[in-house]
């Protein structure tokens, strides 16, 4: 069995989560002071409500390839949901939880 690590830098992990996120939210009608960055926040920037946290949880899910990311730890906090993520407190979280991938 051969592992390959899914390794990216923050950088890279936050560039690849952005483009997720442009590619999303690019047929609504956001009225943006700034592009998609970093501090960008899902909820009151992008104006995400439940539906929209699961597809963006989807479309990470495809684009890495990877089911089953503990997003939980994302989206909850002491038991209750978190009221705001931004985008760096996601690539946080990818950087953490994207496993290596394993092949035989």
């Amino acid at each position: 069995m051969t592992t390959t690590p899914l390794s990216y830098s923050p950088e890279e992990l936050s560039a690849q989560v952005i483009a997720v996120l442009n590619e999303l939210t690019m047929d609504w009608e956001l009225d943006l002071e700034e592009d998609i960055g970093p501090s960008t926040r899902l909820i009151d920037d992008l104006a995400f409500e439940s539906i929209d946290i699961v597809r963006f949880v989807v479309a990470l899910e495809q684009h890495f390839n990877c089911k089953g990311l503990p997003f939980e730890k994302l989206f909850m906090r002491d038991g209750d949901y978190v009221d705001e993520l931004r985008v760096n407190e996601v690539v946080e979280f990818l950087n953490e939880s994207l496993p290596t991938a394993h092949s035989s």
